[in-house]
């Protein structure tokens, strides 16, 4: 009977110099972060992966405080650590955040808005002050995954064959695509899209607008159309402007100067031409 109660003394007694996990009086206390990897290998493997600030921040025994048969399910509530956003407010932290231990691989359905607004309030304000088609929809249904920023010909066919999804945000801002503006560089091909007629024109001028990037003159926003005397300022004596106010009475349209008219000039050939038959 002694030698029986030895043995178990001194089985007891190894066990308790083994430590960590191992030990038979083991406790939340006495469990190491590198004892979790030995039953859990896969949210490891995460928080390694693509843990974010889970990895960087914090511990396992910081969010998983006690072990089985301690408490039942050892699992951390989000608002243990994440409370000081208005993002954080939300209910159903796991419906974005399927995997806590890869927190930011966020997906989900293609009918979520009201989330993503507690952070991307710069987003829905221009989706709102600027209809557009794009207003009516819901935010997950371009971004079906979060950080995913979509290319515009994924749904939508570029103006031409030569245009590329790139060359889209040259011209358009995604949550106000009607809202047209370029910068100064934008090439001619870009506008020729649509214009095929004024740039038909200007491509065939022998003038020096043919030269010109379209936005030289149309800047900065569609549908800009500039005066000519913006450029030219007042090129003819006073006289000659006050008779022809217009600039297009005699050089017809700024796409096509070659094609120029002087509705003055008509009836004083008609007059010379009647005068030398006589």
């Amino acid at each position: 009977m002694k030698t029986v109660a030895r043995l178990f003394a001194a089985l007891s007694l190894a066990l308790s110099l083994v430590g960590g996990a191992w030990a038979a009086d083991a406790s939340p206390g006495s469990l190491a972060n590198l004892d979790c990897v030995k039953c859990h290998a896969k949210p490891p493997a995460d928080i390694a992966a693509a843990g974010g600030a889970h990895k960087t921040s914090v511990s396992c025994l910081d969010c998983h405080i006690g072990h089985p048969p301690a408490v039942k399910r050892p699992i951390p509530q989000c608002s243990m650590c994440h409370s000081d956003k208005p993002h954080y407010k939300l209910s159903g932290c796991l419906s974005c955040h399927k995997n806590p231990h890869r927190p930011k691989d966020i997906s989900f359905g293609r009918n979520i808005t009201d989330p993503c607004l507690s952070c991307h309030t710069g987003q829905i304000k221009q989706l709102r002050e600027n209809k557009s088609k794009h207003s009516a929809l819901n935010c997950s249904f371009c971004h079906d995954v979060h950080g995913k920023i979509p290319q515009c010909t994924q749904c939508h066919k570029p103006h031409s064959s030569d245009m590329t999804a790139a060359d889209c945000k040259n011209c358009h801002k995604a949550h106000m695509p009607k809202v047209v503006t370029y910068g100064p560089a934008l090439p001619n091909k870009s506008c020729a899209a649509c214009h095929k007629n004024a740039m038909s024109l200007l491509s065939a001028s022998k003038t020096k607008h043919g030269k010109l990037l379209c936005v030289t003159c149309h800047q900065n926003k569609h549908k800009m159309l500039p005066k000519c005397q913006d450029c030219h300022g007042t090129p003819h004596p006073a006289g000659l402007m006050v008779k022809f106010s217009r600039c297009q009475d005699c050089h017809n349209i700024a796409h096509n100067l070659n094609n120029w008219t002087n509705a003055a000039a008509a009836p004083v050939k008609a007059k010379k031409a009647t005068t030398k038959k006589r």
